[in-house]
């Protein structure tokens, strides 16, 4: 029967996809959402400290005008984010074009728990679609930490801002993510074509089971029979 064939090959096809959404599904509903973006390593209780004789941002050179302005603690030291394109000393004006690897570590420093060690500090100019770091600034400082966890830390080195925690847990959460989305770029895609057709795939297969079943069911059967009976 054509109908049992094709629901046979699409059960083939679609199996190893059903699951790895099974598999993802449970990892994200046993997970903490928090620990996955590695709470468990911050510092949540940093705050910079109070700054004093801080130049007027109206005195910064600045051509085209300020329309964003954040106040940034680097090292101890305060500076403007101005927008969104250059640091500025907010004791002196002077402009910082980025910062060094020693502030980098000061500023990780800041965010993350005082009893990790770091074991190695690099840098990286690019990062691919497929990379922990995709989507945020750079270039940046890669400070990794000791421990099974693979622990990192990134600050970009333009804006001197704490960007994010990558660990092994969150790589786990990441991989199985795109499998779940089967976006295998940006991870965030529910509009793919691979998605839209394994959905429309997959209901397709439930849909060919359930007219099987209604075909081959011994209880169907008899009650039909019944009702040629009575009729």
């Amino acid at each position: 029967m054509a109908l049992r064939k094709a629901h046979r090959y699409l059960g083939i096809i679609l199996g190893l996809q059903f699951i790895m959404w099974t598999v993802s599904g449970m990892y994200f509903s046993w997970t903490d959402i928090d620990e996955i973006h590695g709470d468990q390593f911050k510092n949540l209780n940093f705050e910079p400290g109070k700054q004093k004789a801080l130049v007027s941002p109206s005195t910064l050179e600045v051509s085209e005008g300020i329309n964003y302005l954040e106040l940034r603690v680097i090292d101890e030291q305060p500076y403007y984010w101005v927008n969104k394109n250059m640091l500025y000393n907010a004791h002196t004006g002077a402009p910082k074009a980025t910062i060094s690897e020693e502030e980098a570590l000061s500023v990780a420093s800041s965010y993350m728990q005082d009893e990790l060690q770091v074991a190695s500090v690099a840098s990286i100019a690019e990062a691919g679609d497929h990379h922990e770091y995709r989507e945020k600034m750079l270039p940046a400082y890669v400070i990794s930490y000791e421990g099974d966890e693979q622990l990192k830390a990134y600050v970009s080195m333009k804006d001197g801002k704490f960007q994010t925690v990558r660990h092994r847990d969150w790589r786990i959460f990441d991989f199985l993510w795109m499998t779940h989305t089967m976006d295998y770029e940006g991870r965030d895609n529910f509009n793919t074509t691979v998605l839209r057709a394994f959905s429309l795939l997959g209901l397709i297969t439930v849909l060919s089971g359930f007219i099987l079943w209604y075909i081959s069911s011994p209880t169907v059967r008899k009650l039909k029979k019944r009702i040629k009976v009575r009729s």
